[in-house]
């Protein structure tokens, strides 16, 4: 017969992590069933969750610099494990720098790291106006074709959406050859743009000068996703009349395009 359950969502935290809480209403939300994960919890209990969300806030305090201690954690080999199930992993804010930092985006060979998340610059006339920790409303423009994934799939290309991003380190820098490979493969998500869709590289329209004003950037194989910006932060509609809601409502299409080894159907008598 058939049965509906929701689909659980490990909301994994490291020491420093301070947004679980907004992650988990946005989950509830649209009907997913998050599940708080401890780094220090038995990592081969991660098999049984459908998704992964790794939250923002200061993993580790930023020693060193953001995401990277995290990202040596044992716990990341199994998010490896699982994500190469073909299972989603969406990193926000502090969880897209543990996600560069260990490889899993952009998911070059044996997950070596070769995209960097580095300190804001606010550039405007090729001055630098400003440093450091930046807190704003942002928009979000939709720069790759939005059905290679199951993250953005009710998004069209060039739709944008409003989103408020708070971080310290959430410069994109990416070696330019693989910067094209990337745009070639539809892998650089989104990019700031301004009120009327425009993506000007400076500021305040490119909040922390990030190449190409990307603010977001996946695998190959699209099922997982670092992103700068907080879509959990917010319940108001855009501008195209979508909210931040979008990437959970999203992140449940994807484990629904996904069949698991571990969810076995009841057999008939």
């Amino acid at each position: 017969g058939c049965y509906k359950m929701k689909p659980k969502v490990a909301i994994i935290q490291f020491p420093g992590s301070n947004t679980e809480r907004e992650t988990i209403q946005a989950c509830l939300r649209v009907g997913l069933n998050p599940i708080e994960h401890l780094w220090n919890e038995p990592h081969t209990s991660l098999s049984k969750y459908d998704g992964y969300i790794i939250v923002g806030g200061f993993s580790y305090e930023d020693r060193s610099r953001a995401g990277i201690i995290a990202a040596l954690d044992p716990i990341m080999n199994q998010i490896k494990k699982e994500s190469s199930k073909g299972k989603p992993v969406l990193g926000i804010c502090n969880g897209a720098q543990i996600l560069v930092e260990s490889g899993l985006v952009p998911g070059c060979k044996d997950n070596a790291p070769f995209v960097a998340l580095t300190d804001n610059k606010r550039i405007t006339n090729n001055l630098v106006v400003g440093v450091g920790y930046y807190n704003t409303w942002t928009n979000l423009k939709m720069s790759s074709r939005p059905n290679r994934s199951a993250f953005t799939r009710h998004l069209k290309t060039n739709d944008y959406i409003r989103v408020p991003f708070a971080h310290g380190e959430g410069r994109f820098l990416i070696p330019e050859y693989l910067l094209n490979e990337m745009i070639k493969n539809s892998q650089t998500l989104f990019q700031y743009c301004d009120n009327n869709g425009n993506t000007e590289n400076e500021f305040p329209t490119n909040p922390n000068g990030s190449i190409k004003n990307i603010a977001g950037i996946f695998n190959k194989e699209k099922n997982v996703l670092g992103m700068m910006p907080h879509p959990e932060r917010m319940i108001d509609q855009s501008l195209s009349g979508e909210d931040g809601s979008i990437f959970f409502k999203n992140l449940i299409n994807n484990i629904k395009s996904v069949s698991y080894t571990h969810l076995t159907l009841p057999t008939k008598a």
